[in-house]
């Protein structure tokens, strides 16, 4: 290796790390596979910089100079040399330089700036006018390899880590490329909506094919309601030839006519028109048909002899017609561009599509009923003249009873066999015998001249029921809805029968038994929803008595108005009814009796308790998106459970969906033959 240093520097110079004490030396370099370690050292003695060196900076480079170069030019030498051999100065925060391999220089510690002018350095660039994002796109290939260019939307920032003299190109071309060349217009419109122009605009600044939604981003269009006008802001020869356009659509509107037709999305018209109406003074009416041909005459015509006169305009608004046309659900306006833009706005802002309420209860009824009962009752009476006398008891709580068998008995010893009373004591007799349950013990016999019989009766009942009801449904906001399961009941609410049981009839009106819901949500503007809502649930408890054929309707309603959060689970109420019965029938004086009294009476115990409690949870559906993905799990339950019916054969109603509606079945996943269905959501 052959090393010269001209002039007489490596004499004079400092120490390594120490500046050199001598200001302006010029010296000529004549290198021949040198060690760079060694030029770094040497370079750093000329200079009087503090250079770090990494261990893996290995090589051999050839320098040579014709002139002699300063220490700044001697500096610049030593950053090319070991830019072309793949290395990196990194200046530090005390003004010395570390020297490593340049790959993942963007990612070492590094001084922030490149004030110093050598060297790799991270730096920050604050735009004014241009986006980050697509800044960073533009001079990402203008940055070395190793560098890194990183776009921060927040402050509109762009980071970048590159060498000191690529660093300052980047801030040249961005000082001339992030300029304000913007101009801003604004138009007043005086026949047009500007919200409608601004679609159009859009619109049209949209490359073919472009998404819908997307915004433009040659031209940004603001709207003023206040005052009708458009704000263009864009390069000028962008917006130039869009003021002729807006100036255009505006005169045509001037003399497009008086009378002006806005079909409707989401709105219902019969029901926004009498608002409309009364913004303009209309008197409200009822007659479409006779508005809307109203609405259709000129205003510069004569009204006909028997039409009744316009009525006058409010302050502020001209007269005006406002009609509607059911058939496309649309309002025919007829008045002058102001009236009409004023109306259009009015009607876009309430043309909205309307959210919807899927509300979803829970009926949970359980109850118990324990009954207990234990008779006696027996009959004695003296035949062929004996003196013993007759004697029988007979209670309401005991089964059968004994005066109707005795009779029916007797009757028949003593009456014809063609009797109609003897008929009726035998019906009497069998009646009595069918309504009893449990166990009967009886018997009966002659004594001598007296007859005597007895009957004991016991039944104990215990009766435990567990009614689970999950009515739900879906309704638009501030729209009722009303869902029952149940059947419909005839009801007695008349009888006539007539003299001597001529010409009878009888009245029957009918009625709603099932699980009943009845809802009118309104959502409001916290999240919150306002439930006014019935909730009923009814059942046949049976007739009325065992001789009477009218219906006992057990009915449990609850009616209220709660607030609940969207998703959130309330309780609306709980029932909880414990009735206890205890009925005794005796016999005076003989029932009093210990022990031998209890064959003079008879106890009937009865327990009734019923707990019920409704739980409702209400869910906001507010798009398309969210109906099916509460529409989803519902199918796939039910498509379970008719799976599991038939696990070799596809669900009925997946089929139906398919062949009939020509659709995909709304579920997240198809069911597979013989899964468990999930509990319902």
């Amino acid at each position: 290796m052959k090393r010269l240093l001209a002039l007489a520097l490596l004499a004079t110079a400092a120490p390594l790390c120490a500046p050199a004490p001598v200001a302006a030396q010029e010296q000529v370099l004549n290198l021949q596979d040198a060690d760079i370690r060694v030029f770094i050292q040497d370079v750093a003695r000329a200079t009087g910089r503090t250079f770090i060196v990494d261990p893996r900076v290995q090589g051999k480079v050839t320098v040579a100079s014709q002139e002699p170069l300063s220490r700044a030019e001697l500096l610049d030498v030593l950053m090319s040399t070991l830019r072309a051999n793949g290395l990196v100065a990194v200046p530090t925060g005390s003004g010395a330089y570390r020297i490593a391999p340049e790959e993942g220089a963007a990612q070492q510690p590094a001084t922030l700036g490149a004030s110093a002018g050598y060297g790799f350095a991270t730096q920050v660039f604050r735009l004014r006018n241009l986006d980050a994002a697509s800044a960073a796109e533009t001079l990402k290939p203008l940055v070395g390899r190793q560098g890194a260019i990183i776009p921060s939307t927040r402050g509109n920032m762009l980071v970048v880590a590159d060498y000191a003299d690529n660093l300052r190109r980047i801030r040249g071309l961005l000082a001339q490329i992030d300029e304000d060349r913007a101009t801003t217009q604004t138009v007043t419109l005086r026949s047009s909506s500007a919200r409608e122009i601004a679609a159009v605009l859009n619109d049209l600044l949209k490359p073919p094919g472009a998404d819908p939604q997307a915004r433009n981003g040659v031209v940004s269009i603001v709207v003023v309601e206040s005052s009708n006008s458009l704000i263009l802001r864009g390069d000028a020869e962008a917006v130039r030839p869009l003021l002729g356009v807006v100036a255009d659509l505006d005169r045509r509107a001037e003399t497009a006519g008086d009378v002006r037709v806005v079909t409707l999305q989401h709105a219902n018209a019969e029901q926004l028109v009498p608002v409309l109406q009364q913004l303009v003074g209309q008197p409200v009416t009822a007659a479409a048909p006779q508005a809307a041909a109203t609405a259709r005459r000129p205003p510069t015509s004569q009204p006909a002899a028997d039409a009744a006169p316009a009525p006058a305009p409010t302050a502020g608004a001209a007269r005006a017609n406002i009609a509607r046309y059911p058939g496309t659900n649309a309002i025919v306006i007829a008045a002058d561009p102001d009236t009409q833009r004023m109306l259009a706005e009015v009607i876009r802002q309430l043309d909205v599509r309307r959210q919807q309420v899927l509300v979803e209860a829970i009926v949970v009824e359980v109850s118990d009923d324990a009954a207990r009962r234990l008779g006696v009752q027996f009959a004695l009476a003296g035949v062929n003249g004996s003196a013993v006398p007759f004697a029988s008891t007979g209670y309401a709580n005991a089964q059968p009873n004994l005066g109707a068998i005795l009779g029916a008995a007797a009757g028949e010893q003593n009456l014809p066999k063609d009797s109609a009373l003897l008929a009726q004591l035998r019906a009497t007799a069998a009646q009595s015998l069918l309504g009893t349950n449990g166990l009967i013990l009886g018997g009966g016999g002659q004594s001598g001249d007296v007859l005597f019989g007895f009957v004991i009766n016991a039944v104990k009942t215990d009766g435990q029921s567990n009614l689970l009801s999950t009515p739900s449904i879906m309704t638009l906001d501030n729209q009722p809805a009303t869902i029952l399961v149940g059947q419909e009941v005839p009801v007695t609410t008349g009888e006539v029968l007539g003299d001597s049981n001529t010409n009878p009839f009888r009245t029957t009106a009918r009625q709603n038994v099932g699980v009943q819901l009845e809802v009118t949500p309104q959502i409001n503007a916290g999240g919150t929803i306002t439930l006014a809502l019935r909730q009923e649930v009814s059942s046949i408890a049976g007739g009325l008595t065992t001789t009477v054929g009218d219906l006992v309707l057990d009915k449990r309603e609850i009616e209220t108005t709660v607030n609940v959060d969207d998703g959130q689970i309330v309780v609306l109420g709980g029932l909880l009814d414990q009735n206890d019965r205890d009925t005794t029938e005796r016999t005076p004086v003989l029932g009093d009796v210990p022990v031998l009294g209890n064959l003079f009476k008879a106890t009937s115990r009865r327990r009734t308790r019923t707990n019920l409690m409704v739980f409702i949870r209400p869910r906001i559906v507010r798009s398309a998106a969210e109906a099916r993905a509460v529409t989803g799990p519902r199918y796939d339950y039910i498509a379970a459970q008719q799976a599991i019916r038939n696990p070799a054969r596809q669900s009925e109603l997946e089929a139906l969906v398919r062949e009939y509606l020509r659709a995909e079945p709304p579920s997240a996943a198809p069911a597979q033959p013989g899964a468990q269905p999930t509990a319902k959501p």
